[in-house]
Formats: C-alpha cells, structure tokens, sequence
C-alpha cells in the first residue's frame, strides 16, 4: 500500500519504520525539518513505571494551586479558549480514582510492549541510540511523598512489576555516591531503561532515508480529498500526494486535522523544557524523577546530563518562558544541593510541546468515521517511551493483524 505518514516525531517516524518493514510504500509529512520537534528534548525515558495517567485527583488539585505562577511544575497560560475549555472539562472528569485505577493496566501493556520493540531496535545494525536498562528512581522529600510511594510499589508489585523497591535514605543515597541528595527517600523501578533521543531520531531518520522512504520536510498538511469513508489523498500547502492510507501522528497538531476529517480529539499542547550539560561535571548513575520538584533527570550518552520537566498547558504560537526554566533548575537545586546550574540562556535552552490527552491515554486506533485512517496521538509525557510500541501497532491495524495488545483503552472515539 501507499501509506502517508503525517508527523516526523518519535510516533511518525516509528510508524514509518515498521510499516516499511512490512513491504508498504511510506511517504512521511511533517511542517518542519524534523530535526527538533518534541522528541528531541525529552528525558529519554522508556518507563512501564509510568502506569499512572497525567490526570489523576491530585494533578488537579495541586494544578489548581500552582496554575497562575510561572515557576510552578503545572500551568496553564490564561486565556479564552473553547478548545482548552472543552479539554479541561474532561480533563477533571477523567481525574478520578476509579479511571486511574483502569488506566493502570493498559499502560503497564503498553509501555512493556514498546520496551521490548526498543529492545530489538537497539540490536539492528546502524542504530545505537545509548540504550542502557538501569532503572529509575522516584525520589521524594516529603512524608507525603513517602506514603503515595508506598501506595505505588504496592500497585506496582500488583501488576506484575515485582522488581520494584521502596528505598530509605541510606540506600538511595548509596546508589549515587558521587553527590548529597535531599530526600526521604525513593522508589526504584528496576524495569525502566532511557535512551539519548537525539541519537534515536536521527538514526530513524538515516534508516528510512537510506531505504527509499520520502521524508518531505516543511510541507504543512492543510487538508483532505476523501469520498464516502476513505481517505484520497492528502493536501499540503504545495502539493496533492494520493494515498491508499492514512497515519496521524501529527502530535500537538493533531486535534486540528482530525477536526477537518469531523474527529473530536480532545488535546491540547503541554510545554515542557530541557537543559543539557554537555561534558557535565555532575554526575548520577540513574535516571531520577523529583517528586515534589516535578522534574526528571537523566543521565546520557556518557558524559551528558539532562534536566527536564514542567507542564505548561498553553498555545503553540506563545513565545517560551524563561521563568519555567528557572523553576526547572531551583527543583533540582532543592534535591541535588551540589547541582549549581545557572540558567542559560534562551539559545540554550529547548522546549517542545508534549500532545495531551484528556485523560492522559493515548489516541491509537482507526476511527469509526473512516476505513483508511490510523490516529496515533496523545501520548503525553509518554510519546517516547511509547514511540516503538505505538509505531508496530499502527503497522499492525494497517496489515489487518491482531494488535499485540488490547487497544480499547485507546479508542480513538472515547470522548464522542
């Protein structure tokens, strides 16, 4: 089949890789050069820990709290928006208990799925993406931090994720000896691995280049040909490329296309930010995410460092903000007091924007609407660590083969 891929991020680009690999013609669009969007700058992180959704009771509680300060791990830009509002209904709807509860599995499945496709990627030759299996820890400071920990490694041993301890003080401490962390202590996932994704896309990106998959760079998608419940082709601003199927996977643009195809997809564009010490002179030996700083750090490729975080529900047309950074960089401070990393400036500096669901949860399915259509948005904070899984299961939907796992919990269709 001729198959249209739009979005070039870790999502588009893995649904290309799998889909080529499964003998289809790819074409992939994206409305950049691909070679700094949202899945560049992240932590890295490829976590079956992270089975608890971004909307959960506490999220929008303490959201409540911080979403007027800058500096603030969580915040939404104020603003009119029918969309955002619309998002933010559902948002709190979904934050309740009993749906956390239910996310829980479909995202132990689906993050131990895209582990094990890393697995084998990483063992292809020309891809050497700094995959390293050391875990993580989710260090917390507070004794409220240390009762929710205790709450998670109960819920984690439950669905299968045995490997998974809760750690004081002194032991934590002794899995990173070259530095003084303030904390209570941590819990440590044993099943997490990271990557450096700087490495992993542009090896995506030789991979399908050297394999005859068109990647067309800067070309805006703008609309569709369709008749009755099939997609024609697909419009840029330049061009008409017919197609035998479609992939969404514009990530924080996807909402506005599937509007044009009569989708409701609830999401918004989430912010985030990155620093990376090139060389660093600090340094850990784990990947470690701050509870109460709402920040993560990772160790990569060697000799870099990375800080990451921050949630910034806002437009993508808003300038950055460099007071998030400076936010970013006092969390670290607060947990790793020999961490003295001046803010940098703006050049210095990436964001990207994160897509958000309403409900934290992938969108990853063929719509009821249309017959040659796979979405593949959402992801979150997860995009990433799904990346591989989502990619083979989209090949999967396009090749009428059983998913490897249940997607139900992903239809695409949920909010309508």
């Amino acid at each position: 089949m001729k198959i249209i891929v739009i979005g070039g991020g870790i999502i588009g680009l893995s649904s290309a890789f799998y889909l080529y690999q499964s003998g289809h013609q790819v074409t992939v669009i994206d409305q950049t050069d691909m070679l700094n969007n949202c899945s560049y700058g992240n932590a890295g992180y490829v976590c079956p820990s992270h089975f608890i959704p971004l909307a959960t009771p506490g999220i929008v509680q303490q959201g409540l709290r911080w979403m007027l300060k800058d500096t603030s791990p969580f915040y939404v830009q104020p603003r009119f928006s029918k969309s955002l509002i619309d998002w933010g209904i559902k948002f709190m709807r979904s934050a309740t208990p009993e749906k956390v509860e239910k996310a829980a599995i479909p995202l132990r499945d689906i993050a131990l799925f895209s582990q094990h496709m890393y697995n084998a990627l990483a063992e292809q030759p020309g891809f050497n993406f700094a995959y390293e299996h050391k875990g993580l820890l989710e260090i917390f400071q507070t004794e409220k931090g240390a009762e929710h920990a205790k709450h998670t490694v109960e819920k984690a041993h439950a669905l299968g994720l045995t490997d998974t301890q809760l750690l004081d003080y002194n032991a934590l401490q002794a899995m990173e000896p070259q530095t003084k962390i303030n904390a209570l202590g941590a819990i440590f996932f044993q099943c997490d691995a990271h990557l450096y994704p700087n490495k992993l896309m542009a090896q995506l990106l030789q991979y399908l280049q050297n394999n005859g998959v068109a990647l067309l760079r800067n070309e805006p998608v703008i609309g569709f040909n369709t008749q009755q419940q099939k997609i024609n082709a697909v419009i840029t601003k330049n061009n008409f490329y017919e197609a035998d199927a479609v992939v969404l996977a514009a990530g924080s643009w996807s909402r506005e296309l599937a509007a044009q195809l009569k989708l409701s997809i609830p999401l918004m564009p989430g912010r985030g930010y990155s620093v990376t010490l090139e060389n660093s002179p600090y340094k850990i030996n784990h990947p470690a995410i701050l509870v109460e700083g709402r920040a993560a750090l990772t160790p990569m490729d060697g000799n870099k460092i990375r800080f990451g975080g921050t949630m910034e529900i806002t437009s993508v047309k808003s300038p950055p903000k460099m007071q998030r950074v400076v936010g970013l960089l006092q969390a670290v401070q607060r947990f790793f007091p020999e961490f003295m990393v001046p803010v940098p400036s703006i050049e210095q500096v990436w964001y990207g924007f994160r897509p958000c669901s309403a409900d934290g949860l992938p969108y990853i399915g063929k719509p009821k609407q249309w017959n040659n259509l796979v979405v593949a948005t959402g992801h979150s904070m997860l995009g990433l660590s799904l990346g591989a899984g989502t990619g083979k299961l989209v090949s999967e939907l396009l090749n009428e083969q059983q998913p490897s796992i249940s997607l139900s919990a992903f239809d695409v269709n949920r909010f309508e």
